[in-house]
């Protein structure tokens, strides 16, 4: 599915004697586009300035090359992997299919810690249940005029930003079909679970000593709450992180389900979580989601 989806939200200004600050009004409008073919389809959108068309990709992971070679001449562990990464494909297709109808339309809200893959494992779910994807913080950049949410924080605050980010889930609620990536942070106001509940929440839970080596791996300057001067990285942003799961994880037992990747590295006999790929996250999601939607 390619799901064409807004990616802005309209501005008023309001002056103080110092500066013109950006805020969000109820402007983004929602409504309902119906497409005619053999049966009639809806699509949820937003409102948009312009548009852009996500097409996740699933499945594309590198095999790792062995000395060892078939008949054919290819790499006998790129087979194996391959093999293992349709198997994977295939289970997440048939998995998505049978969860489908018990949705019921209701969306997806993924909550997690910083860097625990909240937007990839969207884009998978978002493509395999045929729904549109949003990143809450992406709508917050673009409704602030492209500002980007460090900056963000560092011109109005964080207040700002979680107010702006409130009425985000507040109006994409009203909506369905939607997978929907969060901030790390939106899990502290109780309002915003109100309207998350309307749908369904997945908690990725990830180690935080696994999270501290992707994030240093790729730069903290992005992450308001994380970003540091000086020291070691790893040691810095480890700390951090524990000090924000502290604040965090009564929260997040507020969502429908955990997904948690110590669990699925035990179920495939991995040692490492980092092992585990989005794909195997997403899989594992759709279950705990049917297992709830039973209960």
């Amino acid at each position: 599915m390619e799901a064409t989806v807004s990616k802005s939200l309209q501005l008023t200004t309001w002056n103080s004697s110092d500066y013109t600050v950006p805020t969000l009004n109820n402007s983004m409008r929602l409504y309902t586009r119906y497409e005619k073919n053999k049966s009639k389809r809806v699509n949820n959108m937003l409102n948009c300035n312009h548009l852009a068309t996500i097409k996740p990709a699933i499945g594309h992971r590198t095999a790792g090359l062995k000395a060892s070679c078939t008949s054919q001449n290819f790499p006998a562990s790129l087979l194996k992997s391959e093999t293992f990464i349709a198997e994977e494909d295939l289970l997440l297709k048939k998995k998505s299919e049978e969860i489908k109808p018990c949705l019921s339309g209701r969306c997806i809200y993924l909550v997690g810690m910083m860097g625990s893959g909240k937007t990839t494992i969207g884009q998978i779910l978002s493509e395999v249940l045929d729904y549109s994807f949003f990143d809450s913080d992406k709508l917050i950049e673009q409704a602030a005029g492209g500002t980007a949410v460090a900056d963000i924080f560092k011109l109005h605050g964080e207040g700002y930003f979680r107010d702006n980010e409130t009425e985000v889930l507040h109006k994409l609620s009203l909506m369905h079909r939607l997978v929907i990536s969060t901030g790390g942070g939106a899990v502290v106001r109780p309002i915003n679970w109100k309207y998350m509940h309307k749908g369904i929440s997945v908690f990725i839970d990830v180690p935080l000593d696994a999270l501290a080596q992707r994030l240093t791996a790729i730069g903290t300057a992005s992450r308001p709450l994380l970003h540091h001067g000086s020291g070691d990285a790893y040691t810095q942003t480890f700390m951090r992180l524990s000090k924000l799961w502290e604040e965090r994880s009564e929260a997040y037992t507020n969502a429908s389900v955990r997904v948690s990747l110590e669990c699925i590295a035990d179920k495939l006999g991995v040692g490492d979580v980092c092992s585990v790929n989005p794909t195997q996250i997403a899989i594992e999601a759709l279950v705990k989601i049917e297992d709830y939607l039973k209960e």
